[in-house]
């Protein structure tokens, strides 16, 4: 398997901790969102989306959409389970997650940031990117507030925690306070305790800078 990624995308950095909690070995080839390397023709044609990541599969298949190769990897590498059984559970971790990956990540990543710069300014854009995340994750921390810890619903990490971390990382580099969030803190430690989290984090990749 090959990820295209880029060592600051969230998306991608969810697909990393997904693959390694799995135990999968992937190739990593890096695509630079700063310097338009997404925009190129040969990406574009395997991820007509211009995003990242883009994983590649042994048979040469390619599957777009950070949530949907994670959901792939849970469904062809089952253990550890990423979902719990219990559907109601289950749709509350799916919660956890789109409420980051569809609500709030969107809003602030290096695309809309851009509009946002070009049409009001670089103070506009960092003030908006800050109250994007300080409120997606106030509704997060509400959400999993009555769920048993250490992670965001119970022992093991899930799909919800696969989500929160990156994010926690964009809310970090945009100044919100996280000092009010404090059961999101309890699952990202614990997280962070993972060498699967651990060795997924921007800083230890190949193309970080």
């Amino acid at each position: 398997m090959r990820l295209h990624g880029y060592f600051r995308s969230s998306a991608a950095y969810r697909v990393r901790i997904a693959l390694n909690l799995k135990g999968v070995s992937a190739e990593h080839a890096f695509r630079h969102l700063r310097k338009g390397e997404h925009r190129a023709a040969d990406y574009l044609a395997m991820n007509p989306q211009g995003l990242v990541p883009t994983l590649e599969l042994d048979n040469g298949a390619l599957l777009t959409q950070s949530l949907a190769i994670v959901e792939w990897l849970d469904e062809t590498h089952p253990t550890p389970a990423l979902l719990p059984a219990d559907p109601l559970q289950r749709a509350r971790v799916r919660a956890v997650a789109l409420a980051i990956a569809c609500e709030t990540h969107p809003l602030q990543n290096l695309r809309i940031l851009g509009w946002v710069r070009e049409l009001c300014g670089e103070e506009a854009a960092q003030a908006w990117a800050k109250r994007v995340n300080a409120e997606g994750l106030a509704a997060c921390e509400k959400l999993i507030a009555n769920e048993p810890g250490p992670f965001c619903f119970g022992a093991q990490p899930t799909l919800a925690d696969i989500c929160i971390i990156p994010q926690l990382g964009n809310a970090r580099r945009f100044g919100v306070d996280l000092s009010g969030f404090p059961r999101l803190l309890q699952a990202e430690a614990a997280c962070k305790a993972l060498p699967a989290f651990a060795d997924a984090a921007p800083e230890k990749q190949g193309d970080a800078e």
